[in-house]
């Protein structure tokens, strides 16, 4: 194929020779140890891959230091997973273990695979985004310290997804994570009417709203919000800066539970509310961080082995989930979407 300026180049200029040699022949995988997997092809080739827990933002010294690593032990060959994970791939079976020991003297986590928590994957945050209710990497961050026994072992009934966004708007997978962190704005938009017509487009204001909220306001030439319809998105202040809707004494998270994107053994599944607010407390998030644990543990104390998240509140149904995690169940658990009816649980067996 030529060679062009645009776009990345083709993948298969990229990896291993032994993945190019047996694309297309790998017959199984296996977990040698929580982080390390060994692929077996049909050829009898094995390729064994690590991997390390990774911040998503990575300063340019801890990209070269992996990049060394990688030089070192696996031919130069890595990659980033869509977890933000970084995956060293080898064709030698006798640099694992050496790996493994120079990635503990750096301080790199080895785990994600198998019964574990793999790496969060989040959204921007304050860092980057301009709507975000919350931080994504600092919280992110104080859940993994706190989850990191979860990360390098597998002591949980299957796999645990957890994702988090800053905003309604979730650029991330929250939807359909096991565990869901996302953060709220829980006021609407305040209105700057100085300056709004001078550096906003009103008709594109207007339309920016998917609930009708906002109309105008002719006598001001600016718009106003209807409270009772808007529904805290931030897509306003997206198309306008005079309409601002961070608070830092309001906005906080919401913790969803129990969605999936595997389909095996069930359909994937979208994510419940399970905690409606908690507070932003930066820099380590304490409310959070203790109730993602509690979570985890009650499920990792209740699940049968092989149940996911939401597999296993399905059957012991949300009644008894609230009950043993403790959670109170309050009218915020109650959607009240326009299209809600299609979700309700409408069964004579609902409690509540």
């Amino acid at each position: 194929m030529a060679r062009t300026d645009f776009g990345p180049p083709h993948y298969s200029t990229l990896i291993p020779d032994i993945i190019k040699e047996n694309y297309g022949k790998w017959l199984y995988h296996e977990q040698i140890r929580p982080g390390v997997l060994k692929h077996v092809s049909e050829t009898g080739a094995e390729l064994y891959t690590v991997r390390v827990g990774s911040p998503r933002l990575a300063s340019i010294d801890f990209i070269r230091e992996i990049c060394e690593i990688a030089d070192k032990y696996s031919k130069g060959h890595l990659r980033f997973t869509s977890r933000h994970n970084i995956e060293f791939l080898l064709d030698d079976k006798e640099m694992v273990e050496p790996l493994l020991e120079e990635l503990a003297r750096r301080g790199l986590p080895v785990g994600g695979t198998g019964h574990s928590v793999s790496n969060i994957v989040h959204t921007q945050g304050w860092v980057h985004c301009h709507s975000a209710a919350t931080d994504a990497s600092g919280l992110v961050k104080s859940l993994m310290d706190g989850l990191y026994d979860y990360f390098v072992e597998n002591k949980l009934p299957n796999m645990v997804r957890i994702a988090v966004a800053c905003c309604l708007n979730m650029c991330g997978a929250v939807h359909c994570s096991d565990i869901a962190i996302v953060g709220i704005h829980r006021k609407p938009p305040r209105i700057d009417h100085e300056k709004l017509h001078k550096v906003c487009e009103i008709p594109s204001v207007i339309q920016s709203c998917p609930t009708g909220a906002i109309k105008p306001n002719p006598k001001l030439k600016s718009v106003e919000v209807n409270p009772d319809k808007c529904m805290y998105c931030g897509n306003c202040y997206t198309v306008c800066p005079a309409m601002p809707i961070a608070d830092p004494e309001n906005d906080g998270v919401a913790i969803f539970v129990g969605g999936k994107v595997s389909n095996a053994r069930t359909a994937p599944k979208f994510s419940r509310l399970a905690i409606p607010y908690l507070p932003n407390n930066p820099p380590r998030w304490t409310e959070t961080v203790e109730a993602v644990k509690h979570l985890l543990e009650v499920y990792a104390e209740n699940a049968l082995p092989g149940e996911r998240y939401g597999e296993w509140i399905e059957r012991i149904g949300w009644e008894r989930f609230f009950k043993l995690t403790g959670l109170p169940f309050t009218e915020k658990h109650i959607d009240d979407f326009i299209f809600a009816p299609t979700t309700f649980r409408t069964t004579t067996q609902f409690n509540w």
